[in-house]
């Protein structure tokens, strides 16, 4: 009787193992199952090109004689394009990525349009990256340019339609205008300045574009150093804030997925 119950309780335990085993074999091919159909490609594909577009502070003193020429330092600039681009080159190195840096100083968006076709279609990029806005209230409020806000929201638009129908699987970008409450930025900014910010965002959700916060960023920035650190005259980021730009741009574009 011993040895029959002994024979039942080691057949017991072996059925129990099997199918323990074969159990766990099943989830852990499930779940490589599932992962593997989550599993989707960075949006930034081998031999992709990035171009970044904008006003000055994309520019950030550019050579403009040798823009032509991708992944050229002296093209890039010295502020966040160039913080992007030397990480990204240094990531992907094997990549064959392509960058461009084709903001000019003082632009607003319809400038932005009056130059669209040779800096920007022509090219042929995966990624457009666009930080414009600033300028479109600044010059306003020094009486060199009878700008609104409802122009601002137009212009745009109409550029990332036109942009979308020449080059209908781009990745857009859209960054957000920012300055800080000091140099040239005072009271008389504000709340005006907010409605830009605001339009930028409603454009990156109406054309399915990712949004750069980057007014969030220097705000969360300002709480470590005083407004100047990070951007002198209010507008134009130093160096450690044009370094806190590229890191924005980076988290939020590397962490897309297609």
């Amino acid at each position: 009787m011993k040895n029959s119950n002994l024979t039942s309780r080691r057949n017991f335990m072996k059925s129990f193992t099997a199918a323990a085993v074969g159990g766990t074999v099943f989830l852990l091919s499930g779940c490589n199952s599932v992962s593997s159909s989550h599993r989707k490609k960075s949006i930034i594909q081998k031999g992709g090109i990035i171009l970044f577009q904008g006003d000055s502070i994309t520019d950030a003193g550019r050579d403009k004689r040798r823009e032509a020429n991708a992944n050229d330092r002296n093209a890039l600039g010295k502020g966040y394009v160039y913080s992007v681009a030397t990480q990204l080159l240094a990531d992907r190195a094997g990549d064959g990525l392509k960058i461009y840096n084709r903001g000019i100083s003082g632009n607003k968006v319809f400038q932005l349009a009056d130059r669209w076709d040779k800096d920007c279609l022509d090219l042929k990029p995966d990624i457009v990256s666009i930080l414009i806005g600033v300028n479109d209230i600044w010059h306003t409020l020094n009486g060199n340019y009878a700008g609104t806000v409802e122009k601002y929201e137009n212009d745009y638009r109409a550029l990332l339609n036109r942009t979308r129908n020449a080059l209908p699987s781009v990745q857009l970008v859209i960054c957000e205008p920012f300055v800080l409450r000091c140099g040239a930025v005072n009271d008389k900014w504000f709340p005006e300045f907010d409605k830009y910010r605001a339009v930028s965002k409603k454009m990156s959700k109406e054309f399915n574009a990712l949004f750069v916060p980057f007014q969030t960023m220097f705000d969360n920035a300002v709480k470590k150093a005083l407004p100047a650190h990070w951007a002198g005259d209010g507008v134009h980021p130093s160096m450690a804030g044009a370094y806190l730009m590229g890191q924005e741009w980076l988290k939020v574009v590397t962490a897309h997925r297609g």
